[in-house]
């Protein structure tokens, strides 16, 4: 044999406990887990999120929520606590439930809770929703009690904030509608109290005042004619004895003269002082005329006319006179009170012409406020609209909303652990791991073993070698170190196996659990049934076959035994 193979050998023999040793304690620790993980079973269930039934176009849901967003709403309140402790104890989740805290078993739940989503532009929003248990079934379970709960949830959220936007709007559209009662009651009560002075009839108010004033400037000129006329009738009388505009007395072209020379006296003198040139030639011609028309007078009246017969002209004259003087004085009486009660009604109307830009001003504010609530009012009412279409579009489901495409159904295998995988892939690390072990401390050693040894340490050939002799004292100290690594096992594998079905997991539980995982990987097979030999007394099938409902009697001996 080649001395090098034969070294490394005996090397290894030499190493072989510690490896043997490294080497069983990690591949029973690999089949240890490897039999005793528990069996785990994952159920799934995959969602869809659908979009609205309903075009767009025609009619919206008041729920505008995004798939993606609404998801992670759903996941959130999903994986509450009270939602978490609640299912863990309908459905027994935990075999010692009842000594778990409810913060332990909120954070196991959502360690073994699963939800993945997938969402994308141009892709459909999917949910996966998985749970993992002990049991095929009690994944299942736990997994259909999410999606029930979600799409629940889903259903209620949607169709409580319909409600609610609905509920929103209409108290909207009830105070809005008040504040416009408010608002038009405002208004009505500024226009009653300045109906007067409203900016809507200043026009006709202005034309009014208009007419008014040319009516005055009317009057006022033929107050101020009336009173000329008097004043001329008064002067004419005193100077020819007869009244103006009398039928029965013509007047001769000496009086006219006489009057309109007056006339013009007058008018000069309301322009010119006494001593202006026009005024006393005026004056010079009138007393001229005077003079003149009064000799007439003397003339005409003492020879042709009786005493009787003037006086009673004269009278009569006086009387013509009276009449014509109180005409004209009713007429200036009534121009006077027309004079009064439109300057009285032109100070009327100058008082509300000014207070007309204020008003104005205060209108246009109580209407731009009036516009503006009758604006949220009216928008209010189509939000109404919608809001009520929205929520009848959630009431009957034709919106966005959350469909089952794939129910949780318990699995035929279990998931995890591969036992295969991790009683071979222990074994191999830890064939790995010993044989690093024992290379590493060979590696480390560096003590001269051989005669090449001290041909690469000093560079001579040695003549010949003499092997290790080992003494009384070595064979003693690995005797005793070998009886200690003995007692060790000895003592302390029972000592541990004390402990752990002392304080830990039973131990007739432990292989009651192993057997049973064996059973499951196929390593043993199941018991018979010790029913499976017993056949009731006709011969026929076995007792455990008796069909539903039926009741199996104590079972009596054969005859003849």
């Amino acid at each position: 044999m080649n001395p090098e193979i034969k070294y490394y050998l005996s090397v290894f023999l030499k190493r072989l406990p510690l490896f043997l040793f490294v080497f069983v304690s990690l591949t029973f620790a690999s089949l240890s887990a490897a039999i005793l993980l528990p069996t785990v079973y994952v159920a799934r269930a995959t969602l869809l999120v659908e979009d609205a039934q309903i075009p767009e176009g025609l009619a919206s849901s008041t729920v505008q929520v995004g798939a993606a967003e609404q998801l992670e709403i759903f996941q959130t309140r999903l994986l509450t606590r009270a939602n978490l402790v609640d299912i863990a104890r309908e459905y027994a989740v935990f075999d010692q439930g009842d000594n778990l805290s409810p913060d332990d078993i909120v954070a196991q739940m959502r360690e073994q809770t699963i939800m993945r989503s997938s969402t994308g532009r141009n892709r459909a929003t999917l949910l996966e929703v998985a749970f993992e248990a002990r049991t095929a079934a009690l994944a299942a379970n736990v997994a259909n009690e999410y999606v029930t709960r979600l799409l629940s949830d889903s259903a209620r959220m949607r169709t409580q904030v319909a409600s609610d936007t609905l509920e929103f709007f209409e108290q909207e559209v009830d105070r809005l509608g008040v504040e416009l009662e408010v608002r038009s009651a405002r208004i009505v009560e500024f226009q009653n109290a300045n109906s007067d002075a409203l900016p809507s009839n200043l026009s006709y108010r202005l034309a009014r005042q208009a007419e008014l004033q040319l009516r005055l400037s009317g009057l006022e000129r033929e107050q101020l004619s009336l009173r000329d006329q008097r004043t001329r009738l008064q002067q004419l009388f005193q100077v020819t004895g007869i009244a103006e505009g009398n039928g029965g007395v013509q007047l001769t072209p000496e009086q006219r003269q006489l009057a309109d020379l007056r006339r013009s006296l007058s008018e000069a003198l309301a322009v010119y002082s006494d001593s202006n040139p026009r005024v006393v030639v005026l004056r010079t011609r009138i007393a001229a005329l005077e003079e003149d028309i009064g000799i007439r007078r003397e003339e005409i009246s003492a020879p042709e006319n009786p005493e009787g017969l003037t006086e009673t002209v004269v009278s009569r004259e006086a009387t013509v006179l009276d009449v014509q003087l109180q005409e004209i004085d009713s007429l200036m009486q009534y121009n006077l009170e027309q004079i009064a009660a439109i300057r009285e009604e032109l100070e009327t109307l100058e008082d509300s012409i000014e207070r007309t830009p204020n008003n104005a001003v205060a209108l246009e504010a109580l209407d731009r406020e009036y516009n503006n609530i009758q604006g949220q009012y009216n928008q209010a009412v189509g939000r109404l609209s919608a809001a009520a279409t929205g929520e009848r579009i959630e009431i009957l489901a034709k919106g966005q909303r959350i469909s089952v495409i794939e129910q949780a159904v318990a699995p035929n295998e279990p998931s995890s652990p591969n036992r295969p995988l991790i009683a071979g892939g222990g074994t191999m690390a830890a064939l790995a791991i010993a044989l690093g072990l024992v290379l590493m401390l060979e590696m480390l050693n560096k003590s001269v073993r051989r005669p090449m040894d001290l041909t690469n340490a000093f560079g001579i050939s040695p003549i010949a070698t003499v092997p290790y002799i080992p003494t009384s004292v070595d064979r003693l100290r690995k005797r005793a170190i070998t009886l200690i690594i003995l007692a060790v096992f000895a003592v302390g594998v029972p000592a541990a196996i004390y402990y752990i079905n002392l304080n830990i997991y039973p131990m007739d539980r432990l292989v009651d659990l192993v057997i049973e995982r064996l059973r499951e990987v196929g390593v043993l097979d199941a018991p018979p049934n010790p029913q499976d030999g017993i056949r009731s007394a006709t011969g026929g099938a076995p007792v455990g076959a008796v069909g539903s409902g039926a009741s199996v009697g104590p079972i009596a001996p054969a005859p003849g035994n």
